[in-house]
Formats: C-alpha cells, structure tokens, sequence
C-alpha cells in the first residue's frame, strides 16, 4: 500500500494541535497560540498554499484542572469541516474518541466530512486514555490497554463494514450488543480514508499495525527513529503483508540563528513554562513517580513546557533541514509539527526550511515554492 497524504511531497510535514489553544506549548508567555476559529482557518489557508500536506488535531472533551493549557479545544469532526470547505489541497484529519461516538453516527460524520473535502478528510483513532474524560460522558474508562483497544477494534470493523456494505446487516459484537439494520450512506469518495493511530503499549501498537496506514508516535531522535520504523514494518507485515508508515511529532523554534532559537525557548519554555500545568499533564499521562524515576520526570518536564514532549527542532533552517533529513533517511514517514504561534511562524519556516528539503531530495516541489 502506497501511503498516499501527498504522496508527490515525500517526507510528509504536517500541523499538529492547532485546533487547541497553546498547541502543544505548555507557557504563560502572550503570544501563545490562542486556538480561534478564525485563526484557524488563516493558517488552514496558509499551510493549503505553502504546500503543508495535512493538518492534525488534538481530541479533547474537558481541560486540565489548575492550568490553561488547552482551556478551548474546537472539537475535532467539525473544525475539519469548515477547515476542509475553506481549503482546496491539504488533508485535514479529524481525531475521533472511538468510545464517545457511536459507529453508525462516525461513519456518517466522517463520509460527510470527506465529501465536503473532495476525498481530503482522514481519520485519527483514539481508543482513549484519560480518566476524566470518561467520567464527564459518565463512562468508566477500561482498565488494560487490551480493553480499550479491544473495543476500537470493534468500532472500526463497524464504521468499515458500514461504508463497504450495500446492503444493510445485523451486529451483535463484544462491545455493541445487538445493533439491526445497520446501514450508511453516502460513503467517503475513495471508499475509506487514511487512518492514524497514535499507540505506546503493545495493544495499542497491534491495533495500528493491523488497521492503520500512519503509526503516529514519539521517535526522539533519528537513531530511535530507524530501529522504531523497523520494528513497526516488521510486526504490520506479519499482520497480512501490511505496510505501515511512521510519523513523530516535534515541536519548531526555527529562527535565523541558533542563539536567537534558543533565547526564545528559553523565554516561553523555561522562564514563562506553566510548570503547574506541565506537571498535571504528565501525571495526567501517567508520567509520574511510580512509573518512572525522579531523573526521567526532570529530563521530560522541558520537554512537555517546549511541546508536550515532542521532539526539538530548535536552530537555524539549516540545523532544522538535518534533522528532518536524518529523520526521512531514518525510515520515518514525517513530521507533525507545533509552534508556540503556528500563523506568525509557519511561514519563516516553509519559505527556510522546505526549500532545504526539496533540494535534499527528501520531498517534491511544494505548491507554495
């Protein structure tokens, strides 16, 4: 299977978190990302025309207690819609929570999300990992990944079948009981869209490797990054010959020097870091003293201030380049990017660093060259 984002691009850079005030920057500073519809769709547009192959978002339901971090999250079905109705090239995913929306319900949303974007939509599972979440739609959140991924399992076979269906048929699952006359139309353009699943635990690495076209986890550095594509590629292809791309997440200080990156990460992920915020998340994400030891909590706090644990790409376009290179020569499908401010930064970077690309060889002349 070609993994087909844009496939004529390459090396595959998307946005991720946009739909969320902060992005991914766990700050206090001002100029922070504020997540606004409107501001959303001006960056829709720029990253449509600067040659952006897709867009990403966050599926959130209720903040984090005690911070600001991620206080307004558009919801993820329709912020597609209207970022897919106002663009004309990029992809743009919608992140569904396979336990909150019933299949029937996603497989009509996603099939209409995708007609208003001409076969441009693509799909992000969650099978779901935070507690409160649960708790807020009165659901107890499954206590082993097996679980969890168990029941996504399940949803997907159902919204798959639905679109692929003609005719209607009866359902009685593990998790949906006793479901008659199921039936959907219209279907996505294609038939299907391209699928992400971001997994940690084995389960959830099994449910990607048998269902996803895109793997979307932490490589935190090119090295890790190979030995990660290896292992995915070899465990999707004893699932029935699959392939399976792999994309990481990194957070962008791009600025013409190095000393000028690293002032301003310095400034928004040091001096003004919301590290009560930073703390709640990652105990929020289980990062916490008993599953990990004091040294790795301290060596992971700047890292989730900068972009929730994201990779670094902090330097010069030319530092930057290398390290995307490294990271495509690695076996790594691309990049989901975040800003502190992605509308004021976006497009230092694509006028610097994907020129450096291109010429690289690692991706095809973007729209906006």
């Amino acid at each position: 299977m070609e993994h087909t984002l844009s496939a004529e691009n390459g090396f595959q850079l998307g946005l991720f978190a946009p739909n969320a005030s902060s992005g991914l920057a766990i700050t206090k500073v001002p100029e922070r990302w504020s997540g606004a519809w409107d501001e959303n769709v001006a960056l829709a547009r720029l990253a449509d025309r600067l040659g952006i192959d897709f867009l990403l978002p966050v599926g959130r339901w209720i903040g984090w207690p005690g911070t600001s971090f991620h206080e307004d999250v558009l919801e993820t079905i329709t912020w597609a819609a209207g970022l897919l109705a106002a663009t004309e090239r990029i992809r743009v995913f919608a992140t569904v929570h396979s336990a909150l929306i019933p299949p029937m319900v996603a497989a009509k949303q996603l099939a209409t999300l995708d007609r208003i974007g001409g076969g441009r939509a693509g799909l992000n599972i969650v099978a779901g990992w935070y507690q409160a979440e649960y708790e807020a739609f009165g659901l107890d959140l499954p206590g082993s990944p097996e679980q969890r991924y168990g029941h996504a399992q399940e949803w997907w076979d159902l919204v798959r079948t639905l679109w692929a269906s003609e005719a209607p048929f009866d359902h009685d699952g593990t998790y949906f009981p006793q479901l008659r006359g199921l039936h959907t139309s219209p279907r996505p353009v294609h038939g299907t869209m391209p699928v992400i699943n971001a997994a940690v635990s084995p389960a959830g690495r099994g449910f990607a490797t048998r269902n996803a076209d895109y793997l979307l986890t932490a490589a935190f550095d090119p090295r890790r990054g190979a030995a990660l594509v290896d292992s995915v590629r070899e465990a999707a292809a004893r699932e029935g010959g699959r392939d399976i791309g792999v994309l990481s997440n990194a957070y962008v200080v791009c600025r013409p020097t190095h000393a000028e990156a690293e002032e301003f990460l310095r400034y928004y992920a040091q001096e003004n870091a919301d590290w009560d915020g930073v703390d709640t998340v990652m105990s929020g994400q289980g990062i916490n003293p008993q599953s990990f030891t004091q040294e790795q909590i301290d060596m992971f706090r700047p890292r989730f201030a900068a972009g929730h644990g994201g990779h670094p790409l902090v330097g010069t376009p030319d530092e930057i380049a290398d390290t995307l290179v490294a990271f495509a020569e690695s076996g790594v499908s691309g990049i989901a990017l975040s800003f502190v401010d992605y509308l004021g930064e976006l497009e230092y970077f694509a006028s610097e660093v994907v020129p450096r690309l291109e010429k690289a060889g690692i991706r095809g002349r973007s729209q906006g060259s």
